[in-house]
């Protein structure tokens, strides 16, 4: 779990960054020598992939960068990173960096492993003493064993990354910058990463990731940074920066109301969480007792009624639902405001954040109502096992069987 701390001096800014891509229409060489000599923009045109950008990054923390497909994502890290220069505006950083932006970027196809290794680590600024020190380390962090001496052609996509991860994270980086690697390779791997990435933050390191994934967001990152058409539209809270991105994705503006039916003879008013004593409270331990109260407004009585509610993960995957008919509880006719208890006795979800939906829907007189993502809900528990739901996971000696 994240933990609040204080941040440090700036380590990264931007100021006014803009960066035009000059893309062609006239893709084939016969297109390109028919309009050879022609004048006018007519078969190319400028692309705005980062409008004027302003933001600043304190040491120590972990920002995400989220936008959908074509946001400007992975050219502002690029642009940090150095790899690109703004057309306008100015990028400042100080410090060691560490960029791991493409898969395999930097390894040359017909040198092994272990010549591959010693090559990026002289790019991101090591000696060939100091690779010598770390060798053993990067090997068994990549888990690639005995392919360290095979050429990395030869390579998959999840050896590639897993080696240059375990070059980038070994090399003593000031500030690490991280693009969507973290989803290739198999799910240990993909733990074992962010179990270093949360070394490096309690180390104080600088870390900047892209990453599809609102989990590992939620979980790394102490802010989100959420990019549209090459504009920032939202910076702040990690988790609150999800929900910004979501809106972008369900075609809202950042912050825009869920379109809705103008009036509702039934709706829901508000989530609240209860904790196993019955206080009001968002976070609790795995395995605890939950209650979800759902506060509903009626406009004049409905005779009959249901309610319900679902809880999903970051990515909007369910874990629980349930409603009021297929728990065969008929509610007492409404008018007026009431609230309806949803009890879990002992919640046995994962470590990590959930959001809460409530629904009511009139039987008698037809009339629903959605409250998406009305309460957010954080579990706390051990780190022994993954997933949206918590065990006690034991090993015992197996037996003989005849």
């Amino acid at each position: 779990m994240k933990k609040s701390k204080e941040t440090g001096p700036e380590i990264v800014r931007i100021t006014g960054v803009t960066k035009h891509f000059r893309v062609r229409k006239d893709n084939t060489l016969k297109e390109r020598v028919v309009h050879l000599g022609r004048r006018g923009r007519a078969h190319r045109e400028d692309f705005i992939a980062i409008d004027d950008v302003t933001l600043a990054v304190n040491a120590g923390t972990t920002v995400g960068l989220l936008g959908p497909n074509g946001s400007g994502k992975s050219t502002l890290l690029k642009l940090i990173g150095g790899i690109l220069s703004p057309t306008s505006g100015e990028v400042q950083s100080r410090g060691s960096v560490a960029a791991l932006l493409e898969l395999g970027a930097g390894f040359h196809p017909d040198l092994s492993g272990r010549e591959n290794v010693y090559l990026n680590a002289s790019i991101l600024g090591l000696s060939r003493a100091e690779t010598d020190a770390q060798f053993p380390n990067i090997l068994e962090f990549s888990g690639i064993g005995d392919f360290i001496d095979t050429q990395v052609k030869f390579y998959s996509s999840g050896m590639f990354v897993r080696l240059a991860f375990a070059v980038a994270v070994h090399t003593d980086p000031d500030i690490l910058l991280v693009d969507e690697v973290l989803a290739v390779g198999d799910e240990a791997f993909q733990r074992k990463c962010m179990d270093r990435i949360a070394q490096f933050r309690q180390e104080g390191r600088t870390i900047i990731l892209v990453s599809h994934s609102a989990a590992q967001v939620a979980e790394l990152c102490d802010r989100g940074i959420v990019l549209s058409a090459g504009k920032v539209v939202f910076d702040g809270e990690a988790n609150d920066a999800i929900g910004a991105l979501r809106d972008i994705l369900e075609g809202r503006r950042v912050g825009e109301a869920r379109p809705e039916e103008t009036t509702h003879t039934i709706e829901v008013k508000q989530i609240e969480l209860l904790d196993e004593f019955g206080a009001p409270s968002n976070s609790i331990s795995e395995g605890d007792a939950v209650t979800i109260r759902i506060h509903v407004d009626a406009l004049h009585e409905v005779e009959e009624w249901a309610a319900g509610f679902s809880i999903d993960t970051p990515l909007g995957q369910m874990v629980l639902a349930s409603n009021t008919t297929w728990l065969e509880v008929t509610l007492a006719p409404i008018i007026g405001e009431v609230a309806v208890d949803f009890h879990i006795d002992q919640a046995h979800f994962g470590p990590g954040q959930y959001y809460i939906n409530a629904n009511v829907s009139g039987i008698s007189e037809p009339s629903s109502h959605s409250f998406m993502q009305g309460a957010m809900l954080t579990v706390h528990g051990s780190d022994t096992t993954q997933g949206t739901v918590s065990a006690a996971v034991e090993i015992r000696e197996a037996t003989d069987r005849v």
